[in-house]
C-alpha cells in the first residue's frame, strides 16, 4: 500500500514538473517570431483548460433531478398537516 502511494506521489510531482517546463521553455527561446509563437501556443492552450473547466463546473452545478408532480403534491400534502410546527 505505501508502494503504491510513492509511486503515485512520485508520478504526480513529475507530471508536474514536466508542465512547468513546458510553461518555462519560451522565455529562453532567443529569437522573438519563435518566442511569441510560443507564447501565442501557450496562451491558446490556457484558453481551452479554461474553458473546459468552466463547462465542468458549470455542469457540476446542476440539480441532479428536478423536483417532480409527485414531490410537490407531496410537499403540499405536508404543508396542509402541519401547521407551523
Amino acid at each position: 500500500m505505501k508502494l503504491a502511494a510513492c509511486l503515485s506521489f512520485a508520478v504526480m510531482m513529475t507530471a508536474s514538473a514536466t508542465g512547468a517546463a513546458a510553461t518555462e521553455q519560451c522565455r529562453f527561446i532567443e529569437a522573438r517570431p519563435e518566442r511569441e509563437a510560443c507564447y501565442q501556443r501557450q496562451e491558446v492552450a490556457r484558453a481551452a483548460r479554461q474553458k473546459a473547466n468552466e463547462a465542468r463546473e458549470a455542469e457540476q452545478q446542476k440539480p441532479y433531478e428536478p423536483m417532480t408532480q409527485e414531490d410537490a403534491q407531496l410537499a403540499k400534502s405536508l404543508r396542509s398537516i402541519c401547521r407551523g410546527c
